[in-house]
């Protein structure tokens, strides 16, 4: 794995932290990893990505803190893209914001069913 256009990662580095702020987004090139949230001192894992697979992009929107902590699982390499060259970048190629859209559109729609499936599992009491 060559860090040439990338940043390695060892498995278990913490590469986001939840409540921390950030501005970019990153772009999984090889390797995995897992999205966790973290209360009361426990860990919830709500997703593990892989190759080509993106993370962070609410930073690229929002001026507010992570909402997930994200841990390299094995060797991981990646690539950041900043809020300025992602601007650039889609004004070029416009496509990639529509996919981007997508991918988003799909995770909020899975988020959608995991909490209608917990509210019927607690009785509407969430």
């Amino acid at each position: 794995m060559s860090a040439a256009f990338g940043q390695l990662y060892a498995s278990g580095d913490i590469i986001i932290r939840q409540g921390e702020s950030g501005d970019c987004l990153y772009v999984i090139q090889e390797g995995r990893v897992e999205v966790f949230v973290e209360a009361n001192g426990n860990e919830t894992k709500v997703a593990e990505l892989g190759d080509k697979e993106f993370f962070g992009e609410m930073g690229l929107f929002e001026k507010d803190v992570r909402s997930c902590t994200v841990r390299a699982m094995g060797n991981t390499k990646l690539l950041s893209i900043d809020k300025n060259n992602f601007y650039a970048t889609i004004q070029k190629d416009p496509s990639l914001a529509i996919r981007l859209l997508e991918s988003m559109s799909k995770r909020l729609r899975q988020t959608t069913r995991e909490l209608a499936v917990l509210k019927e599992m607690a009785g509407g009491n969430i």
